[in-house]
């Protein structure tokens, strides 16, 4: 059954987090959830959670509302926050194990080596957690979400911290596990969301921007034109580089670093570069964009 969004907004003050989102995920599938920082994905995994209340629309987990039926809801979420918070003075056992007591796990023990041996924990499980790298206790994390066997699994940032082969080994965990459960997987990685996710939703400014399978994502850039990102060593206005010959728009991406597009039937580089020339700017990087999820995530997301 899932997860179902409806119409949600959350306010802080005056400020709109979320703006009336909306979207479904089915069992089987796992969603990568993207955006730039203070987008709103965490509020919003918050909310399925239960952790904090929307201002106004409604979340169902497997048919349940996320209000009426909060503790029921809990039980089937298994949840990885962003900030990962765990108890430092207790051993990795040790808390694992009362995390199964929470939940009353059945066959608590069985369980607890068998997530223990899943998550790649078995020689620190007899560390305290205070003890462990960065890696390993984002390994504590993702145990401690698994460990009551959850149909609904959300994951703010599974993989901060790992080193490359901690990634992959989390990855697959992820991809297995997924099978058979509904997973929200919110990154900043396009490679993970590329390896992993069944489909994107990507978010900008509390409001869905893209939903859609993750093949089909690249329909979101214009087929019309091509895309060079530009990085100059001085400020230039956005303003300039549009009257550029054969530029239709230019996007900030970092200081001084532009994404241009420009019509397909000509290669706006040498026009880019003669600019440069006549205002005394340097060009530090000039690469023409391939199609790819990167992209449509910086089209889409940065300020224009």
């Amino acid at each position: 059954m899932g997860i179902k969004a409806q119409d949600i907004t959350k306010v802080y003050g005056k400020e709109k987090a979320l703006d009336g989102v909306s979207f479904s995920i089915e069992t089987g599938e796992i969603v990568g959830f993207l955006g730039p920082n203070g987008a709103g994905k965490t509020t919003m995994m918050k909310i399925i959670t239960g952790f904090i209340p929307q201002t106004s629309g409604e979340v169902t987990v497997n048919g349940l509302s996320v209000i009426t039926n909060s503790l029921e809801v809990k039980k089937q979420i298994g949840y990885l926050p962003e900030n990962n918070p765990l108890y430092d003075e207790l051993y990795v056992r040790e808390y694992l194990k009362y995390v199964a007591g929470l939940y009353k796990t059945v066959n608590k023990r069985e369980r607890m080596e068998e997530i223990i041996e899943m998550t790649g924990l078995h020689d620190e499980q007899k560390k305290k957690i205070g003890q462990l790298s960065k890696g390993f206790k984002q390994r504590v994390g993702l145990a401690q979400a698994l460990i009551h066997d959850p149909e609904v699994l959300i994951l703010d940032e599974p993989t901060s911290g790992l080193d490359p082969n901690q990634i992959v080994e989390i990855r697959n965990l992820i991809s297995r596990v997924g099978k058979q459960k509904t997973v929200l997987l919110s990154t900043h990685i396009m490679q993970e969301v590329e390896a992993i996710c069944d489909r994107v939703i990507i978010i900008k400014e509390g409001r869905i921007v893209a939903d859609d399978d993750k093949g089909n994502m690249l329909k979101y850039i214009d087929e019309e034109y091509q895309t060079v990102l530009v990085e100059f060593d001085k400020d230039v206005s956005k303003e300039k580089i549009e009257e550029v010959a054969f530029v239709v728009r230019a996007v900030p991406v970092n200081k001084n670093q532009w994404l241009v597009q420009g019509q397909q039937e000509h290669d706006v580089r040498s026009k880019i570069f003669n600019f440069a020339v006549e205002n005394k700017l340097t060009v530090l990087v000039m690469q023409k964009q391939e199609k790819s999820l990167e992209e449509v995530f910086r089209m889409l997301t940065v300020e224009r």
